[in-house]
C-alpha cells in the first residue's frame, strides 16, 4: 500500500498544530502582512481586497485613528495631523531629517527621536509606527481567524541600532512578538531564490520610499552566503517625489505654501512619478488654495535629468558592495529589484547599463519582501524543520583581540555571516603564569592601538606552567540579533572567563567607512607596523629565556663565553630600544635573533645534556628501553 501525503514535507502534519506567525514589510510608503498556507507563501487582503496598507496615519482630536487608505485620502485636507513615510524619522533626531522645510508636519525636538505635534497631542514615529502595525495585526488575526505566535518584521539593512530598537518598540505597543528583525534584501533573496530554485551569484538591489539597500548573494540549492552589503538609509522614492516638487515651484513660482498646499504638491509629484513608469509623458495640474494654478508637462527625459545624481547614489554603494565581495559586475548572474521605487524606467535602465543585463522582475516588487519574511516566520514559529536557507546579517568589520606587541589577531573576518562561532587557541608568554588580559577589538588595521577596542576581562586561575604549556582556547560566537559573546578558557583545567557585547552599538555607517578607508590606506604601514611588532615578541622573549637560563646553569660557561652572549643580548636590546616601522628595521632584530641563537647554541645543548643525565642518574638502562 502506497503512503498518502496529507501535508508538505517539513510541515506540521496537524492542522490544528499549525502556529500562526507573519511575515511583515513595513514600509515607508506601503506596508503589507504575508503569512505561509500550505507550505506556500501569501500576502494577506484586507476586506476590500487590497494587499497594500499605505503607510499612513491620522489622528483626530477625538482620538480616533485612520490607517491606510482612509489616512491617505486625507493627507491634504489635514496635513498637519496626518502622517506618511514615518519610517524615514524612526530612531532620528531632527538634525538628521533632510528637507525638512518642505513636510507640513509640526516637529518636536525631543531627546533621541524627533515627536510629531497632532489633533491628539505628540506622538513619536514609534507610535505612529505601532498604528500601522496594529493594523496589520489585526487585519492577518481576521484572516487567519487566530491569534498570533509571533512575527518576522524586515527592515533596511542599513538601519542602525536605534532605528532596530524604534521597529522593536513599536511591535510591542502593537501587541506584537517580534521573533526577529530581518534584513530587507535578505527577505527578498529568501522569496525569490526559494521561488525560482536559482543558483549563482545575485544582487538584490532594493530601492524603497525611503532606504536603499544592495546585497550580493550566492544562491545553491537554497543556501543563501551573503558576500556583502551596503546602502543608503536616506534614500528612497520621496527623494524623487522631492526633486518634482522643486521643479513644480520653479516652474509655477509660487508664493510661500501653506502646509496644505505643500502636501497637495508633494501627492501630486508622487502622481507624477508613478504615472511616468509606464508614460513618455505627464501633464501636471494643481490648484492652491490661494487660487495659484499651474499646468505643466513633465516628460521622461526631464525626469531622468533631474533625478539622475539620485540613481546615481545608488550606485556607489554598489560599487562599494561588489569590491568588498571582491567581485566585478560581469560576475554577477542577475539583478534582483526589489521596491516599488524600481518600477522606474530611469532605474531599471541604469541597472541595467551597470550590470550589463536585463533586470529580473518576475516577482512583485512590493510584494516580495513580505513573502521571504513569512517564509522565515513559518520556520521560527516550528512549523517547519530545516533553515539552512535563511541567512541574516554580515560582520562589517573584523572582530579580534590584542596579542603580544599589542598586534590584533582577527578572530571573525568582516562579512562573515552571522550567527557565527570561530574559536582559536593561544598561550602564555612566561614561567608560572597564572592569568591572562583578554582585549576585544574590531577593525581592520594591524597594530591593537588602531582598532576600536570593544571589551576587556581577565582569565585567572590559570595552572602554573613553564612558557607555551597552557592551551587557552577563545572563543567568539555572534547571535543573530549582532550580540558577540568572547570567552576564554584553560583547556586543563577548565577555568573560564567570558563578556558580552555589541560590536554595532555606537557604530555607525561612517565609522565603518572611515575604518576600511584607513585599513586600504595604511595598509603598507601596517605590514611593516606588524613584522616588526612580531620581531620584537621574539625578540623579548628568547632575552627572557636566555636570562633565565643563564641565571639557572650559568656555571656551565666560561667567562668568555658568558661574555659573548651578554654582547649578543646587548646588541639585540640596542636594536629594540629605537625601533622605526617605516623601514626594514625588523629585518635587523630578525639578524639579532639569529645571532643571540647562535651564540647560545652551545650553551643550551650542554643543558640538555645536564638534564638528560640527570634524568638517567641512578636507572637501569632497561628502564627507559
Amino acid at each position: 500500500m502506497a503512503l498518502l501525503q496529507i501535508a508538505e514535507p517539513g510541515m506540521s502534519t496537524a492542522p490544528h498544530q499549525h502556529r500562526l506567525a507573519v511575515g511583515i514589510d513595513l514600509g515607508t510608503t506601503n506596508s503589507l502582512v504575508s503569512t505561509v498556507r500550505s507550505g506556500l507563501a501569501v500576502v494577506l487582503d484586507d476586506e476590500a481586497g487590497y494587499s497594500l496598507l499605505p503607510s499612513v496615519v491620522r489622528y483626530h482630536a477625538t482620538g480616533q485613528v485612520d490607517v491606510g487608505y482612509a489616512a491617505k485620502s486625507a493627507q491634504n485636507s489635514d496635513p498637519h495631523n496626518t502622517i506618511a513615510s514615518v519610517k524615514r524619522f524612526m530612531g532620528r533626531g531632527i538634525a538628521d531629517i533632510e528637507d525638512i522645510a518642505s513636510l507640513p508636519y509640526r516637529f518636536v525636538d525631543a531627546p533621541g527621536m524627533v515627536q510629531l505635534k497632532t489633533a491628539a497631542g505628540v506622538k513619536s514615529p514609534v507610535e505612529v509606527s505601532a498604528e500601522i502595525l496594529k493594523a496589520l495585526r489585526q487585519r492577518a488575526e481576521a484572516a487567519l481567524d487566530g491569534e498570533l505566535v509571533g512575527a518576522v518584521i524586515t527592515v533596511p539593512a542599513y538601519f542602525d541600532d536605534a532605528q532596530r530598537q524604534a521597529t522593536k518598540d513599536a511591535a510591542q505597543l502593537a501587541g506584537l512578538n517580534v521573533l526577529r528583525l530581518l534584513n530587507e534584501p535578505t527577505a527578498a533573496a529568501i522569496a525569490y531564490g526559494l521561488d525560482n530554485a536559482s543558483e549563482g551569484v545575485y544582487a538584490v538591489y532594493d530601492l524603497g520610499g525611503g532606504t536603499f539597500d544592495i546585497s550580493i548573494l550566492r544562491l545553491s540549492k537554497g543556501v543563501f552566503e551573503v558576500l556583502a552589503t551596503n546602502g543608503d538609509s536616506a534614500l528612497g522614492g520621496d527623494d524623487f517625489d522631492q526633486r518634482i516638487f522643486c521643479w513644480m515651484l520653479e516652474q509655477a513660482r509660487f508664493e510661500p505654501l501653506s502646509a496644505g498646499d505643500m502636501r497637495l504638491l508633494l501627492t501630486k509629484a508622487r502622481d507624477a512619478k508613478e504615472a511616468l513608469t509606464e508614460h513618455t509623458e505627464v501633464r501636471v495640474t494643481a490648484v492652491l488654495s490661494t487660487g495659484e494654478m499651474m499646468d505643466a508637462t513633465l516628460t521622461q527625459a526631464t525626469f531622468n535629468a533631474m533625478t539622475a545624481g539620485l540613481v546615481s547614489k545608488t550606485l556607489a554603494p554598489t560599487r562599494k558592495a561588489l569590491r568588498d565581495a571582491g567581485l566585478a559586475a560581469n560576475d554577477v548572474k542577475g539583478v534582483v529589484m526589489v521596491g516599488g521605487s524600481t518600477r522606474m524606467p530611469c532605474v531599471r535602465q541604469a541597472v541595467a547599463d551597470f550590470f550589463r543585463q536585463t533586470p529580473l522582475t518576475n516577482l512583485d516588487p512590493d510584494k516580495v519582501v513580505a513573502l521571504g519574511a513569512a517564509m522565515q516566520a513559518d520556520v521560527l514559529a516550528g512549523n517547519r524543520t530545516g533553515d539552512d536557507w535563511l541567512l541574516l546579517d554580515v560582520i562589517p568589520l573584523s572582530l579580534g583581540l590584542e596579542t603580544m606587541g599589542g598586534l590584533t589577531e582577527k578572530v571573525i573576518p568582516r562579512n562573515t555571516t552571522i550567527p557565527t562561532a570561530r574559536a582559536q587557541e593561544f598561550t602564555t608568554f612566561k614561567d608560572g603564569q597564572t592569568a591572562m588580559s583578554v582585549h576585544v577589538l574590531q577593525g581592520e588595521r594591524e597594530l591593537a592601538s588602531d582598532c576600536r577596542s570593544l571589551a576587556r576581562f581577565e582569565l585567572r586561575g590559570i595552572p602554573p606552567m613553564v612558557a607555551g604549556a597552557a592551551r587557552i582556547r577563545v572563543t567568539f560566537q555572534v547571535d543573530a540579533d549582532g550580540l558577540l559573546s568572547v570567552s576564554a578558557r584553560e583547556q586543563s583545567s577548565g577555568v573560564e572567563a567570558s563578556v558580552q557585547v555589541k560590536p554595532s552599538y555606537g557604530l555607525g555607517d561612517e565609522d565603518i567607512t572611515r575604518m576600511l578607508k584607513d585599513a586600504f590606506t595604511h595598509a603598507k604601514d601596517d605590514m611593516y607596523a606588524r613584522a616588526l611588532n612580531e620581531q620584537i615578541v621574539d625578540a623579548q622573549s628568547l632575552i627572557a629565556a636566555t636570562r633565565a637560563a643563564m641565571a639557572e646553569d650559568g656555571a656551565l660557561l666560561d667567562a668568555a663565553e658568558s661574555a659573548a652572549i651578554e654582547a649578543g643580548i646587548g646588541a639585540l636590546e640596542s636594536l629594540l630600544s629605537s625601533p622605526d616601522a617605516k623601514s626594514d628595521h625588523h629585518l635587523a632584530i630578525k639578524r639579532g635573533i639569529e645571532a643571540l641563537n647562535t651564540a647560545t647554541t652551545e650553551f643550551a645543548q650542554r643543558r640538555m645534556d645536564r638534564n638528560v643525565r640527570r634524568a638517567m642518574a641512578g636507572q637501569k638502562l632497561e628502564t627507559f628501553g
